[in-house]
């Protein structure tokens, strides 16, 4: 006969939707190795063999269930494995496997994805050790800045381990709760970022939300500006994108977040450009330059070391090609000069934005050697903001460019 506990696992797998090969898959997620097989799932649900409690716990993540319930369930199938039958008191154990399963039905629908695993690993509590911890906030800190140079597909799938391996370790985070739920914060929002460039609105909008979880989990208001500074992008409105960004920068006042604050106003300035409120556009560009003044993008919060001087050139140059403005030229000048002979880490995103400012300010002909210098950069280089800039570059073209429009269009398709 069938045990309960093997069962359990089977019924916990099916909710979820999941062959024992994506079972087996969502586990080595969560572990951050590749040890977990298919066989090795069709063992437990066959109760040829129970997990030790250190995989229960990766079970529990993957599954959206909690730990400590997982492992009492298997410790009460040891004993039973150990004695060859079902204990006296198995209707009452019924009772409280159909209580786990009856909670999981939420919970494990969200489980199938990072986001649901990371919002239910939020309200836990446990220990690691520093050096573990330290090691996760750095690879968080890290992916922000393989953001300049990687697509969004290769970087995807990174972002995401990454986020498991985060999730797996917060219900034991201990005295570094806060500092691994600020990091867990940014790398959600940077899976959001990369689903939505790749057009799957939806999951962006998990992982944003949950982003604005963890700051509120850790009373850190930077980390929800980060959420609603990627939010911007995909608001439906330039009303709703601007209530997005003022929030954005209220929360990133005080000490400590200068170079948040120079990319949130920067993002305004882009976004006031772009409903013709010159005067506002102007104002906010001037305070995000006068922030970066005092900022260090490479020692205050792990994600803001994407805000290069070179991401600062793209948003000046965006807004001043939006508005025709004359400062386009020297700002120009100064973007090329700071790109040098070679293409450093964000030298897509300036070429785009410099391209698409020059087509827009009406110099066709410097515009149209740039896109050049853009296609061939992209391609060669690509970048998760690169696809947006090529559809931008490709509407701005003369019509005498049709064959690099198009070329341009497929690229951001």
């Amino acid at each position: 006969m069938p045990d309960p506990f093997a069962d359990l696992l089977l019924r916990l797998r099916q909710e979820a939707g999941r062959t024992q090969e994506e079972q087996a898959e969502a586990i080595n997620a969560v572990s951050g190795r590749d040890t977990m097989t298919r066989r090795e799932i069709s063992r437990y649900e066959n109760f040829e063999n129970i997990p030790t409690n250190h995989t229960i716990g990766h079970i529990a993540a993957a599954c959206g269930v909690p730990f400590e319930e997982l492992q009492r369930e298997a410790k009460a199938a040891r004993a039973r494995k150990r004695k060859g039958h079902a204990d006296a008191g198995e209707e009452q154990d019924a009772v409280k496997r159909r209580t786990l399963l009856g909670s999981a039905t939420i919970g494990v629908s969200v489980a199938a994805e990072p986001w649901g695993r990371l919002a239910f690993a939020l309200s836990k509590g446990a220990k690691i050790d520093s050096p573990a911890a330290a090691a996760l906030i750095d690879r968080a800190a890290e992916l922000h800045v393989q953001e300049l140079n990687l697509s969004a597909r290769r970087l995807q799938k990174t972002v995401e381990s990454h986020l498991d391996a985060i999730t797996a370790a917060l219900p034991r985070a201990g005295d570094h709760e806060g500092a691994l739920t600020i990091a867990a914060g940014e790398t959600a929002a940077l899976a959001g970022w990369v689903a939505w460039d790749l057009g799957e609105h939806d999951k962006a909008n998990a992982y944003y939300k949950v982003t604005s979880q963890c700051a509120a989990a850790a009373g850190h208001p930077p980390l929800r500006a980060l959420a609603l500074t990627y939010s911007s992008y995909g608001a439906l409105t330039p009303k709703a994108k601007m209530e997005f960004l003022s929030q954005a920068a209220n929360d990133v006042r005080g000490h400590g977040n200068a170079t948040a604050a120079a990319w949130v106003l920067g993002r305004r300035a882009e976004e006031a450009a772009a409903a013709g409120d010159e005067v506002g556009a102007l104002r906010a560009l001037d305070r995000a330059r006068f922030a970066y003044d005092f900022a260090d993008h490479a020692s205050e919060q792990a994600w803001v070391r994407f805000v290069t001087p070179y991401r600062m050139d793209s948003l000046a140059l965006s807004v001043y090609g939006q508005l025709r403005r004359p400062e386009l030229t020297s700002t120009a000048d100064t973007a090329v000069d700071r790109l040098g002979d070679g293409l450093p880490d964000g030298g897509v995103v300036v070429l785009g934005d410099l391209a698409s400012a020059l087509l827009r300010g009406g110099d066709v002909d410097q515009g149209v050697y740039v896109s050049r210098q853009f296609v061939a950069a992209a391609e060669a280089k690509p970048n998760t903001m690169g696809k947006e800039r090529a559809s931008t570059i490709a509407s701005s073209l003369p019509d005498s460019e049709q064959e690099l429009g198009r070329h341009l269009r497929k690229f951001a398709s």
